[in-house]
């Protein structure tokens, strides 16, 4: 017959490696009943692990994606906006014009509507959002359009293309023509806006525009350039309606200002107009685009679940009973560590 000897030393050990390994598996449950997920993918799904892996990774890109989506919904509604101000103050100018050619085209209304028209375009096209500038293109950290003032390339252009065509300074007001200024605008003034000059001396715009992911095989433009043709044609106008109005112009060459005027408002208006559209049309792409992929987020956020998921109530009832058996074997422990052989000798 064989014993086998028993020390209160070798059951308090035993205690403390089984509540070790107790305590590191509550870690593990607790985790679970925060996330209700597995907490070892690998232990409990085994061959399974790569399906959950390459859903979670579509998820992270899907996720990217809508959550850039919000910014550049943002950078278009913003746009949209702004291009409408942009067309209420090229109306404002249209109106002063028109005034000028049916009444008094020496009014200095008319002068100081293509002064404001300038200022609010220059103010309306530089915004920002973000820290980037809505209307640069790709040069977003940059104000696309420079300010006309005294001292700007742009006036210094026009006053010396003014002073090339007419160098002599009229006295008379009618030593220059409404054909003579017609002729000005057309072949001078036009290659300012409409050709190289205006890079030069108006913009710092690319016009190339941004492009963006909107879905996994979508992309498309989701900025306006200060280069379209509209911004050019309204910095035009009012360039020659502020200029030409202060000079000693005849009524009848500043009513063919005031003509060239409206039809460069007009023409700007409709291309503004189109330009918003576009921008609202874009703006439509990108949310019918974050709509399909959170439907394919939802999708796979359920087919995670029944790979990772765990039942709460389970996960909660594993808690209690580890947390439980602990507190127990704290309580044997302390137990066995107070007994002595002296208290059975007294």
């Amino acid at each position: 017959m064989k014993t086998t000897s028993v020390s209160s030393s070798a059951m308090s050990n035993a205690m403390r490696y089984s509540q070790s390994r107790m305590q590191v598996e509550l870690v593990k449950r607790q985790k679970e009943l925060d996330t209700l997920r597995v907490a070892d993918l690998g232990l409990a799904l085994g061959a399974r692990t790569s399906q959950s892996v390459t859903f979670a990774r579509d998820l992270e890109r899907l996720n990217t994606i809508v959550d850039s989506n919000k910014l550049i919904s943002s950078r278009l509604s913003t746009t949209q906006d702004a291009l409408g101000k942009l067309g209420d103050a090229a109306q404002k100018l249209l109106t002063a014009v028109s005034t000028a050619v049916g009444g008094d085209p020496g009014s200095n209304v008319t002068r100081d509507a293509g002064k404001a028209a300038l200022q609010s375009m220059t103010s309306i096209l530089n915004s920002s959002l973000n820290g980037e500038y809505l209307f640069s293109g790709t040069n977003t950290d940059v104000k696309p359009i420079n300010d006309y003032t005294a001292s700007s390339a742009a006036k210094a252009a026009f006053d010396a293309a003014f002073n090339a065509s007419f160098p002599n300074p009229p006295t008379d007001p009618a030593d220059i023509t409404a054909t003579q200024i017609n002729d000005f605008i057309t072949n001078v003034v036009t290659p300012q806006f409409m050709g190289p000059d205006w890079k030069t001396n108006w913009s710092n715009a690319t016009d190339q525009q941004i492009v963006s992911r909107i879905s996994l095989n979508e992309t498309t433009e989701t900025s306006v350039s200060a280069n379209t043709d509209g911004v050019k044609k309204l910095a035009m106008a009012a360039t020659i309606v502020n200029e030409l109005f202060s000079r000693n112009l005849n009524a009848d060459a500043k009513k063919a200002v005031a003509q060239q005027a409206i039809t460069l408002t007009g023409e700007a208006l409709g291309s503004i107009a189109q330009t918003q559209s576009q921008a609202g049309i874009i703006e439509q792409r990108v949310t019918d685009a974050s709509d399909r992929m959170n439907a394919q987020i939802k999708l796979f956020e359920k087919h995670v679940i029944d790979l990772e998921g765990i039942d709460e109530y389970e996960a909660a009832n594993r808690v209690n009973d580890l947390m439980s058996h602990i507190q127990t074997s704290f309580a044997l422990t302390a137990r066995i560590q107070q007994l002595s052989l002296i208290n059975f000798l007294k």
